[in-house]
């Protein structure tokens, strides 16, 4: 019998099983030995099931933390690693591709072609260079643009299977009883609560070939919303990738946000009207030379506040979005130009006060600096930072994460809820070019 490849797929519980169901699941070429995780809390020391492992693994596969990654080829005799997760600069890239090499195994990135599902409906996928440039807002603009063209848009989101993998193989949600019964936690909540308040259905999951089957009994588009900074599962008709000013050059040195930049058929230039000119102009530019052939819709994200007279002269707590702050490495969000633009007269530093895991997320991100990231990859996260608001000393509490907060921690001290929605500077707006595609 022929010997079969030994893999082994660094993921973050997300791109990694995408890959391994499309690609490896029932390859009789491979034998994947173990995934390993990073990103994500308490991933590892778990299995990807056998339900969803396919016959080829009755036992399921373990997961494994990353840090054990050499130990781990060594110890199975692995022959490839596949790296499977977002947003992670160029260089970082190549340094866990030396020690994989060192270790004496191959490290390889799959491509589209390999990973990429068709689906018998027109898709729009948004993507993005990195964390935090605006995917939702965007996505919720092409949403609004489509529906007002008489379109069922169905959307399905990139993964975020942090509970029972099985239960979460094909998910949808049409209401918001939806995000009840599936358990979900504040980051999944944040991504599909603003497409079900629009009246649009959302599906999310582990087995995507399966949602897209699911999703496209009721769709006449499918819109891809992507996490990270993560190529669509899906062949694209259409892509659109967002980029961000407040962060020039990083459209050209994260992984695989560069990639995202060169699909790209519309590239829309986020956060316009708080970016430095100059920025705005080197990343258009860049636009340019990677991808000449994209359309380029210039935009805002506004913030709009439901009551700034809180703010004023207050001190401030500022609770911005998780992963924008994390792996996003945004020094700030909507939730500090609201501090900025109402007179709060100090933001107060929440390190003093984190207990628990929001203690550990400072520890593994000290660069979040004075900004409370809202982790809720658990109820024991979302518990953690709830106790770390009531802890500390403010006089008002800034929400700036995607959703109101206030609906599923208590929050003692007053506060104010931020938003921020896009808006189109000139032309072509999105919805000009949507039309063209559409037609």
């Amino acid at each position: 019998m022929k010997q079969r490849i030994r893999v082994l797929i660094m993921g973050a519980a997300g791109r990694d099983f995408h890959n391994f169901n499309t690609y490896y699941r029932d390859n009789e070429d491979y034998e994947v030995v173990a995934f390993t995780a990073t990103q994500i809390p308490d991933i590892d020391g778990r299995k990807y099931p056998a339900e969803l492992a396919g016959h080829l693994y009755p036992d399921g596969i373990p997961i494994y933390d990353e840090a054990d990654l050499v130990d781990l080829i060594h110890k199975h005799k692995i022959d490839i690693v596949n790296f499977a997760y977002s947003d992670i600069s160029h260089e970082n890239v190549m340094h866990k591709a030396s020690r994989v090499n060192a270790a004496g195994a191959d490290f390889i990135l799959l491509g589209g072609n390999k990973t990429m599902v068709e689906s018998s409906k027109p898709v729009i996928a948004i993507t993005a260079i990195r964390t935090g440039c605006g995917k939702s807002q965007t996505t919720r603009r092409v949403i609004k643009a489509l529906q007002e063209m008489g379109k069922k848009v169905v959307s399905i989101r990139h993964p975020m299977p942090y509970g029972d993998l099985v239960k979460q193989s094909v998910q949808r949600f049409a209401e918001l009883d939806d995000l009840k019964r599936h358990d979900c936690t504040i980051e999944e909540m944040e991504e599909y609560e603003p497409h079900i308040a629009m009246g649009s259905v959302i599906y999310a999951g582990v087995d995507y070939e399966k949602i897209l089957r699911e999703a496209e009994k009721e769709a006449d588009v499918i819109l891809w919303d992507g996490g990270n900074n993560d190529t669509s599962f899906y062949k694209a008709d259409l892509t659109i990738t967002v980029v961000d000013p407040h962060r020039p050059g990083h459209e050209t040195t994260y992984y695989p946000g560069e990639t995202n930049l060169r699909l790209a058929d519309i590239v829309v230039i986020n956060k316009i009207e708080t970016a430095n000119p100059e920025d705005v102009e080197t990343v258009r530019q860049t636009v340019r030379e990677i991808n000449p052939h994209a359309r380029i819709v210039d935009a805002a994200s506004p913030i709009f506040v439901e009551d700034g007279e809180l703010i004023k002269g207050k001190r401030a707590l500022v609770v911005e979005d998780g992963p924008t702050l994390t792996h996003g490495e945004m020094q700030y969000g909507a939730g500090m130009v609201a501090a900025e633009k109402y007179g709060a007269s100090e933001a107060v530093d929440p390190r003093p006060f984190t207990v628990g895991s929001i203690t550990k997320t400072f520890e593994k991100y000290p660069d979040i600096g004075i900004l409370l990231p809202a982790m809720g990859y658990g109820e024991q996260q979302m518990r953690d930072l709830e106790k770390t608001i009531a802890k500390t000393e403010c006089d008002v509490v800034i929400i700036g994460t995607p959703i109101d907060l206030r609906r599923v921690i208590k929050i003692k001290q007053p506060s104010v809820r931020v938003t921020y929605e896009l808006q189109e500077i000139g032309e072509p707006t999105l919805k000009d070019l949507l039309r063209d595609f559409i037609r």
